[in-house]
């Protein structure tokens, strides 16, 4: 278990001093001044303390976590993961819908919808809907009863039901109507992400050329890459401007693998998510995820009963962050992965770095990178 024992909610001023912060381009020792929980200066130090201060994790998909998920349709659920996960450093999140039924999507988003305003712990900053647009031949462990050809329609719809609170969808762009998606994404400012998809190289190419710029969790649950048919996968690595998820657990993908993708794609191009299940660091009660009884293998929830069916990560973000440093990732590049990249895709400018005017959202480690304290301002 890699949870944190203390985690502090600032009002007032406080001053941490002589703290290494890992700030891009400019990592060193310096005193943070925050006040009213935004930092107000960051200033070179004389003073060298043994923390490393870092932006707060942001996890823009996961789907549950500590025995409650989105899969609950209840407010209080959502509020249950916030006041856990803050004790592991995340402290912005996008709750994760499922593809199910048009009902259960519409209860999930509207538990979401309700809980924003109301956490005691990690913020939400947006909902990521996975499907239900997505490729009946690339369905995973989604419900295939919810899965539908792109309705721009039922996206507006979706939107109507938490105003401005959508933030990115995972739809599969070879599918028809994917094009007129793309466009209502773009217009309401939604991510479209290609997941779940079986997309050809021509495919992904055709929606590059129309704005797709993001894709989920790499390598699962799409079309992989292959000499003569570079697939999703391939257009991926093949289009620089492409940003890609990928699950930092060393499970779904092989560690070598990410350190290939961020070789070609570059650091800036790969945000770490940890697309966890509701069991995740659960301590009682039985074991399920979206209504399905898994056990833990290897690190990884599978199906019980059927345990070659991957349901997903035990993933936390810190952890994601502890396996990129032990990789070989940089601090500084660890930090863009698990933190900047996510903040800058989908504009939450006002976390994801230690600067000025920016949330106090820190998250301080020991010298082992143990977490001494996280703070959310």
């Amino acid at each position: 278990m890699d949870s944190l024992l203390c985690y502090t909610f600032l009002m007032e001023k406080r001053v941490l001093k002589g703290v290494k912060a890992i700030i891009p381009g400019k990592s060193d020792y310096y005193d943070i001044v925050i006040e009213n929980g935004i930092i107000s200066d960051v200033r070179k130090s004389s003073s060298l303390s043994a923390l490393t201060a870092i932006p707060g994790f942001i996890d823009t998909h996961i789907h549950g976590f500590a025995g409650c998920g989105t899969e609950d349709a209840s407010e209080e659920s959502i509020l249950k993961m916030s006041e856990n996960l803050i004790k592991y450093g995340t402290t912005s999140f996008f709750p994760t819908i499922y593809t199910d039924t048009l009902d259960r999507i519409e209860k999930d988003i509207t538990a979401i919808k309700n809980a924003v305003g109301k956490e005691k712990g990690s913020r939400i900053r947006g909902i990521h809907i996975e499907g239900p647009f997505i490729s009946p031949k690339r369905i995973g462990a989604q419900n295939p009863e919810g899965q539908r050809s792109p309705d721009k329609d039922l996206f507006l719809h979706f939107l109507s039901l938490a105003p401005g609170l959508i933030k990115a969808m995972t739809a599969a762009p070879e599918l028809e109507g994917f094009d007129g998606l793309l466009e209502a994404a773009k217009e309401n400012g939604v991510v479209l992400l290609a997941g779940h998809t079986d997309a050809t190289f021509d495919d992904m190419k055709k929606a590059h050329e129309h704005g797709l710029r993001h894709a989920t969790h790499l390598f699962n649950a799409m079309k992989g890459l292959h000499h003569r048919e570079p697939g999703t996968v391939g257009a991926i690595y093949s289009f620089p401007d492409m940003n890609t998820e990928i699950i930092m657990d060393g499970l779904h993908v092989h560690p070598e693998v990410v350190k290939l993708t961020l070789r070609i794609k570059g650091v800036d191009k790969v945000i770490a998510i940890t697309d966890s299940l509701r069991p995740t660091e659960q301590v009682e009660g039985e074991r399920e995820a979206n209504g399905v009884p898994v056990v833990l293998r290897n690190g990884l929830w599978v199906t019980k009963g059927r345990e070659d069916l991957i349901q997903g990560s035990s993933l936390t973000m810190y952890k994601a962050f502890l396996n990129l440093l032990s990789w070989g990732a940089s601090i500084e590049d660890a930090v863009m992965l698990t933190s900047e990249n996510a903040a800058s895709l989908y504009s939450l400018d006002d976390v994801g770095r230690i600067e000025v005017g920016k949330k106090a959202d820190i998250v301080l480690l020991n010298a082992d990178n143990t977490i001494n304290e996280v703070i959310r301002g």
